[in-house]
């Protein structure tokens, strides 16, 4: 089965730290992100993944790669060059690459403890054109719903589609959908389009059935640097069930538990006391008289000098933390100090 994850976009609240690496690519409890989609996806069946590149494309190409090599999946990339395409046009572009079965379409900033199988399931039971995968919809949004009717058909999105009706009921998309590729040709031909608001809006118009199915496993848009930091300590915490995402993306993976809550790296050299939950990379230093924790990531290579403060905070691959330095509700990379 195929499946497209999108990695086109410029990940504009993240900046600085989007500057030098694709969101898709932005570390989350030192696994980048992009690798848990693919282990998601690997893990209901799917085999082949196509994504799309426009910011940092070289970067983004290389990176999907290298983690789609890790865990033996084949890799088509569709290329935006001087302008991005968009939801829509990026997955037109791309048509010739994704089979001519049902397939997925995944943002590629978001962390999401979704059954797939369950949901491909819906689909066809359904027999819709398209499944948009639904949660509920949080008390005092205002951002544009999808709402649904009694049947769970999709009838109206952020307030187009059909007419108003009584009794819809207003839920939040995820950014997962079920997809035939019927629902392509609904999309303009070229330039850069939104697959939400002109294919599906193009369907409901039509008559054609969008399905909505409803998963309440945990789901983070990653996109800024808050609900970043607070996924990685949801992961921390425990709030954030891995089994969908293991064996091939696990940030637990090769650490021991030194103490309760605190998992390190065999190669990292730890002389200070750290309070849990902390998770400690490969090859990380930290010096006597620094504070660790509680709710630190330290990446691969990191180094902390005596007397810096770390808390409520990840801190990125081959970062230096020197004396002095309190990073407390901070995401930090070399040379960035990112609040939250």
């Amino acid at each position: 089965m195929h499946a497209m994850v999108l990695c086109a976009g410029f990940g504009t609240r993240l900046r600085p730290l989007t500057d030098k690496l694709p969101k898709p690519l932005v570390p989350l409890c030192g696994v980048p992100l992009l690798k848990y989609n693919f282990a998601l996806l690997k893990n209901a069946g799917v085999t082949e993944i196509v994504v799309n590149t426009h910011h940092l494309g070289a970067e983004m190409e290389k990176g999907a790669a290298a983690i789609a090599g890790e865990l033996g999946l084949s890799l088509q990339i569709s290329r935006e060059g001087k302008h991005i395409l968009g939801t829509g046009g990026g997955v037109r572009k791309a048509q010739s690459m994704l089979g001519q079965g049902t397939f997925f379409l995944l943002n590629g900033d978001m962390l999401f403890d979704v059954d797939l199988a369950a949901a491909l399931k819906a689909h066809r039971d359904a027999k819709a054109v398209a499944t948009m995968v639904l949660a509920p919809y949080p008390k005092g949004a205002t951002y544009g719903a999808v709402e649904v009717d009694a049947g769970f058909n999709v009838r109206r999105i952020a307030g187009r589609g059909a007419p108003i009706e009584p009794g819809l009921t207003k839920m939040h998309f995820t950014g997962v959908h079920v997809l035939e590729r019927e629902l392509l040709s609904r999309l303009p031909p070229e330039g850069e389009s939104d697959i939400n608001r002109t294919a599906y809006v193009r369907l409901i118009h039509d008559g054609g059935r969008v399905h909505g199915w409803v998963q309440k496993g945990y789901w983070g848009d990653l996109g800024a640097p808050r609900s970043l930091l607070r996924a990685n300590l949801d992961v921390l915490e425990g709030r954030v069930p891995l089994d969908r995402f293991r064996p091939g993306a696990d940030p637990f993976a090769h650490t021991v538990e030194q103490s309760p809550r605190v998992w390190v790296h065999p190669t990292a050299r730890v002389e200070a006391e750290v309070t849990g939950p902390a998770l400690i990379h490969a090859g990380v230093q930290v010096a006597k008289g620094a504070r660790i924790g509680p709710g630190v990531v330290l990446g691969a290579g990191v180094r902390i000098d005596s007397g810096a403060e770390i808390e409520h905070a990840a801190i990125w691959d081959s970062t230096h933390i020197a004396s002095g330095e309190r990073v407390i509700d901070q995401i930090a990379a070399p040379g960035v100090r990112l609040d939250t």
